[in-house]
């Protein structure tokens, strides 16, 4: 017998559950199976460790909470550092950006839930990243929380209006950094008072 198409009762040992439970995921669609032309269910092997994993199951139960991931784009090292440690101890993942060019790598390759983004560095500045986040649909969903040694009503004004969704004068208490984050990341789309 092909050791890649299992019947109800394999299936149902592999998961350990009834055969009555797999058949009842059969017939309900969830779990994905085949008929043979006497009317039993084969499911194949892959079917199965998909519907296993996607459902914590026996033997992929291990819970992994997903961790939300930050971007901190800045052209000072001791900030990314600073930051990331901060950040990471809030039991966020963080990834680092010298600059705008890097910050788009990094933003397609580590898929950010939010940047914190500096807006006066070297090549392309902040408010260009911004504006390229919100313009490219794959990326407008991503949170962007400003940052600046440069505080101004024009530059807080002009970074918001680009979408930016809150904005930090540095220096930055690391409280209130991590208070912003945490309310940016909360699930709520509307936009929330900043500290």
């Amino acid at each position: 017998m092909n050791k890649e198409i299992l019947s109800i009762p394999q299936a149902a040992k592999i998961c350990s559950l009834s055969r009555v439970t797999i058949w009842k995921y059969v017939k309900s669609g969830y779990l994905k199976a085949s008929l043979t032309p006497g009317g039993q269910f084969r499911i194949h092997k892959s079917d199965l460790e998909t519907f296993m994993h996607e459902n914590k199951m026996h033997p992929f139960a291990k819970y992994e909470p997903k961790k939300e991931k930050v971007l901190i784009v800045d052209d000072d090292q001791k900030t990314q550092t600073v930051f990331s440690a901060i950040i990471s101890h809030y039991g966020f993942l963080t990834e680092v950006a010298g600059d705008g060019f890097e910050a788009g790598f990094k933003v397609m390759s580590f898929k950010p839930d939010l940047i914190v983004l500096d807006l006066f560095m070297p090549g392309m500045d902040g408010f260009e990243v911004c504006k390229r986040i919100r313009e490219e649909p794959s990326t407008s969903h991503i949170k962007v929380l400003a940052i600046t040694g440069y505080d101004s009503p024009e530059n807080s004004d002009r970074i918001m209006s680009l979408g930016a969704d809150g904005y930090l004068p540095k220096p930055i208490n690391k409280e209130v950094l991590v208070q912003n984050i945490k309310v940016l990341l909360n699930k709520s789309d509307k936009k929330r008072d900043m500290i």
